[in-house]
This record gives structure tokens, sequence and C-alpha cells, in this order.
């Protein structure tokens, strides 16, 4: 690894900005040149039917949210004002969210853009993620950055990733990687990370089918979060070598990680140390992967208590959205909803909606039962309808007295039933 010219000191950070001044404390911008690269181009099978219409990162989240939200979110909020979204599958959802939505000052030079495979280096579109970034150096050129945030595009979490990059530069490493504890159960899905008392990563594995544990922890292993930051002259080597290697996949965890660590190049940031203003004790450090049914359904009931595990309502680092014009959500004649978070234009009239999401312009008819589900924008519930466990995407309809997630073997045969349980039906479904 190369040597940095910066120090850190304990609980601040020390470094130089570009006017070569002496900068000590918490970082609250950016202390580099970067530019922001979000990886957008996922097909995200596992969450299938709601990607059946769209690419995951535009999967809306939270009543109020799509998932490309959080990570546009975490970067604008730490001061990346130059950021490129790239797409590839089923995009046309996510290019009007992002077109529509997130509007930076073109003065400025600030701008959020998506950018579609445009077979620059021949008739052939993305075939991994590295290859995406690699047919898009022209970004990287015009922009002319000294460090490049490389981060995913589908994950719910609060991160400032300026304190990420000014521990990349202190550290000196060509690519620095986020990385987080989670069960050593769980670790398979996610790039495994062993790392040295510096900091500096010592085996990089993708996916493997028995994770290492920490050496403090057997249990619990070191994951990579799928947020990168390079320094730029060490990516540009690295997808080069990449690009000329026949036997790649052409992906960053898969083959542009372990190839920087065999070079002593990689470093690794403990996301345990990120400090995010407003966070509590409770959601401090939450991150979840929602790249599965359950994992979805999951990561939106710890949005739902009274005290939630991940807190929407974090006003000092908010999570940016555009929301449609429309009125006050309403309840009506003795209406209820406990314990759930309910959108704009929603009608709640004589029905009851318990431990629930429910999104913006949806109606809920006179003695409905929604219970523990995430429904989603436009849809509509009738009259004595039982909605139970279940993920309703938008515009579904649900005649009056029809029963979902009531009795399994009859959700099996007409809907989607995850593993866990969870009854899901598509965009614009009718129930049956």
């Amino acid at each position: 690894m190369r040597s940095g010219t910066q120090t850190a000191e304990v609980g601040l950070l020390t470094w130089l900005d570009v006017h070569g001044r002496t900068m000590v404390g918490h970082v609250t911008g950016l202390p580099a040149n970067v530019l922001g690269i979000v990886l957008a181009g996922g097909e995200g099978k596992r969450l299938w039917p709601l990607t059946a219409d769209r690419a995951k990162p535009a999967v809306p989240f939270g009543g109020n949210y799509r998932l490309i939200d959080f990570v546009l979110s975490n970067l604008v909020n730490a001061g990346l004002n130059r950021i490129c979204v790239l797409t590839q599958y089923k995009s046309h959802s996510l290019d009007r969210h992002i077109s529509t939505t997130w509007h930076l000052s073109s003065v400025l030079g600030q701008y959020i853009t998506t950018v579609p495979a445009q077979q620059r280096l021949g008739r052939r579109w993305y075939t991994g993620s590295a290859d995406a970034i690699f047919q898009s150096l022209n970004l990287v050129f015009d922009e002319r950055p000294d460090y490049i945030a490389v981060f995913g595009a589908d994950h719910v979490y609060r991160m400032d990733p300026a304190q990420m990059i000014a521990g990349h530069i202190i550290s000196g490493a060509g690519v620095t990687v986020a990385g987080i504890r989670v069960p050593q159960a769980e670790a398979k899905g996610f790039g495994v990370i062993s790392a040295d008392a510096s900091g500096k990563i010592t085996d990089f594995l993708e996916k493997p089918s028995e994770p290492p544990g920490t050496p403090d922890d057997p249990e619990a292993s070191f994951a990579s979060m799928g947020n990168y930051l390079f320094s730029t002259d060490a990516l540009l080597q690295a997808l080069r070598a990449d690009a000329q290697d026949d036997d790649s996949d052409h992906d960053m965890g898969g083959d542009i990680i372990p190839r920087m660590v065999d070079e002593d190049e990689a470093a690794v940031y403990d996301f345990a140390d990120n400090v995010v203003p407003g966070a509590t004790d409770r959601d401090a450090g939450y991150w979840r992967d929602v790249g599965t049914l359950d994992a979805y359904y999951e990561a939106h009931t710890d949005l739902v208590s009274v005290h939630p595990i991940f807190n929407l309502y974090n006003g000092k680092w908010p999570i940016r959205t555009a929301t449609a014009p429309l009125p006050p959500a309403k309840f009506v004649e003795r209406g209820t909803a406990l314990d759930s978070i309910v959108g704009a234009g929603t009608i709640i009239s004589s029905a009851v909606v318990q431990r629930s999401v429910i999104s913006s312009d949806v109606t809920i008819e006179a003695g409905a039962d929604v219970t523990d589900s995430v429904i989603m924008p436009g849809t509509r519930i009738g009259k004595g309808a039982v909605v139970r466990g279940a993920i309703l995407d938008k515009n579904v309809q649900v005649p009056p007295g029809c029963q979902i997630g009531v009795d399994r073997a009859l959700d099996r045969a007409r809907y989607t039933v995850s593993p866990g349980g969870v009854v899901v039906l598509g965009k614009g479904a009718m129930a049956l």
C-alpha cells in the first residue's frame, strides 16, 4: 500500500484540503475531488415479481421511496454532487424516477445522471459490474476526479461516505472496501473480508461456501457492503488489466477487489466507525441487503415499531425523494391504523390496518383487515377483504371479500409465496 500524507487522531480526522490547509475534525464534507458511480443495472431475480417490470434499484420501499433513494441520499448528504448511475436492465422506471426527482444545480456543475449501456467498446452490453465501469470510462476522463466512489444501488442504510473517503486518503490504499459484521451463516451471499490490524485486506472471498469468522468472533464474518472508494489511477489500472483477462467475469467483487488485494492495494473501512448525524443507539449502523422477498419484507417490519430499528424520521440525515401532489391521508368511519406507516392520499374507511406499511394513494374499504403487510401506491382493497403477511405491488386490485395470506395452500396455487411465507402479488395484479 502507498503511504498516505495524512494522519488520523483519536475520534477525529486530519487531512489537507484543496488549498493545502490542515483540517482537523469530524468530516462534514468532502476533503477531495470525488466522482460518484452508482451501479444500478441489477436484474434482481430473487425479488421477482417486484422486478418483473423494473430494475431492482427502482423497487418502491418504505411507503415513499425507491431503493436507489438511499444510496443517492447518502452521497448527496455527504457532499458528492457529481453522480453517474449506470443502468441496464428494465431501466425505464429508474430513469424516470431519477430524472423527475433528483435535480442538482447545473449552474454549479452538479448533476445526477443515468448512463445506459452504450456499446462504446463494441457490440456488446455490460458483462459484469467491472465491465460496466470499463465501458463508461469516458465519464472518468471527462471529470478527471482524484477519487471514485463506486456504490451499490439496492441497500437500505444511512452512511456518511465523506468519512470513508477521508479514511481512504489517510490509508494511501488503491481501494477501500466498506465492511460490516454479519452472522457467519448469512455471509455466503457476500464478499467476505479478512484484514490485519492496520486495516489492510489480506484476503477477499466472493460468496464463499464456508465463510471465515472474525478473529474475535468465529460466528461472525466481515462482509463487503458493495461500496468501494478507489484512487482513480489504481482503478483504471485494475480495470484495464481485468479487461484483458479472458478468464475474468469482470465483476467488481469477484475480480477487481481480489486483484487489488493480491497487489497489496486494498484496505477496509469498518462501517461501525461511521457516525451519522441524528442516529440513535437503536438504528446506528443499520444496513440491510434487501435482495430477497423475505429480506425486503423484514426490512419493512423494521420501520413500523414504536422505536423503529431504522428511523425514517431522522431530519439531520434525510432520505430524500419526491412526493406526488396528493392530499393528506384520511381515516373515516372509525378507520384505524396501528403501528403503521400511511402515505399521502390514502383513505382508510371503516377498516383496520396493523403493523403495515401503506404507500400513497391506497384505498382500503369498509370492513377490510390489513395486517403485517406492505401495500404499494395505487392499490385498492375492497370491502371485507383480508390481507395478511403480504406484499402488494403498485395498482393491485383486491376484490371485496377476497382473502390473501389466510390459506397458504391456496395462496401458493394463485400467487408467489416466498420461502418465509410472504405472499406477493406483482404490479397491476388482480387478486382472485
